[in-house]
């Protein structure tokens, strides 16, 4: 299997990437497909695919904030049972943000990541595809080591609309198992820049926002 960077629309695995994507999330949660071309552009933004034998069978989008030494993992789409994407794609990920820690010379604090609360979610298919049902997803997320951070997550919907979307925790996955905690400032601004590409936020994400800057630290919990 081969671990493919994605850095245009033209790109043909860029389409195939694109259906997957709309295949497995919900509407609000898949940009448009012209709208991909800056995003890909951006060296920042790091959108890989798992390709086997020609097609594209699964899928990741990550960044990583050197000034702030953490990633965002913002999704991971396993496309095909029975052939270890899922582990594939987390392996590789890992290793291309700690060489980009230590190019930095540093080693990764961690990684954010939305996740699914199945128990608010039960009518989302995925795709019907097992392993991104969002029961399994958040079991093998806690085993990679991710925690739930403490607090009523909202994010703005990716269709520009304003909407606000629930059902789902803003989790992380410290580089350090012993972390209990992590800066309620280091959220908030972190969350500031991630969605400031959205115009159009709902009045509960500011509410919320302004909420973690009145705090010091946000606990992490089990998943």
């Amino acid at each position: 299997m081969e671990y493919i960077r994605i850095s245009s629309i033209e790109d043909p695995l860029f389409r195939s990437l694109h259906q997957l994507m709309t295949e497995v999330f919900p509407p609000e949660e898949v940009l448009e497909f012209s709208l991909w071309k800056e995003p890909l552009e951006d060296p920042g933004i790091r959108v890989f695919a798992a390709v086997h034998e020609g097609e594209v069978v699964g899928t990741t989008e990550y960044r990583y904030y050197p000034d702030w030494n953490v990633a965002m993992t913002d999704f991971t789409i396993i496309g095909r049972e029975g052939l270890g994407i899922g582990r594939f794609l987390a392996m590789s990920r890992l290793k291309d943000l700690q060489a980009l820690a230590a190019a930095e010379g540093q080693e990764l604090l961690g990684m954010f990541a939305e996740i699914y609360d199945p128990y608010r979610v039960e009518d989302y298919a995925f795709g019907g595809v097992k392993p991104m049902d969002p029961f399994v997803r958040r079991e093998v997320l806690s085993h990679l080591g991710y925690q739930r951070l403490d607090f009523p997550y909202v994010h703005p919907s990716w269709l520009g609309d304003g909407e606000a979307v629930t059902g789902l925790d803003l989790c992380f996955m410290p580089g350090d198992e012993e972390r209990t905690s992590l800066s309620a400032g280091l959220v908030a601004d972190f969350l500031t820049r991630y969605y400031s590409v959205l115009d159009s936020k709902p009045q509960s994400w500011h509410a919320m926002v302004e909420q973690l800057r009145s705090a010091d630290t946000v606990e992490l919990r089990p998943l």
